[in-house]
């Protein structure tokens, strides 16, 4: 499932390289977090959600976090671990949080499952 947060990686590179600003992506890990945001939480909670609240970035969150992520116009989620169903419950939150476009990155039945649950 690794795979799944390098697709990630290269959707968000491919938004960038079309023009999307960055703070117009959030990106939400189904599993282990993104290297980036356990970088960034490596310097306190304050000083990662204030990354967030400025909205100049692309922003990786954890799916814990999703319901304190903002909206933005592009939201990409790594499907990188489903422990208890994790992905079913995320792919409703992340479609809210996405204002136009929603990328999802992993193992397609992975994702096929969770889509064939009711989400």
């Amino acid at each position: 499932m690794a795979g799944a947060l390098d697709a990630a990686d290269e959707a968000v590179d491919l938004l960038l390289e079309s023009g999307r600003a960055p703070g117009d992506i959030l990106v939400l890990t189904t599993g282990e977090q993104h290297p980036w945001a356990g970088h960034e939480l490596s310097f306190g909670e304050a000083a990662y959600w204030a990354q967030h609240d400025a909205g100049d970035d692309v922003f990786f969150a954890d799916v814990s976090a999703a319901d304190r992520a903002a909206s933005r116009p592009v939201v990409v989620v790594a499907v990188n671990g489903d422990a208890d169903g994790t992905v079913a419950r995320t792919l409703p939150v992340a479609r809210e949080r996405a204002g136009a476009l929603l990328i999802v990155c992993g193992d397609p039945q992975t994702i096929n499952s969770a889509l064939g649950a009711g989400v």
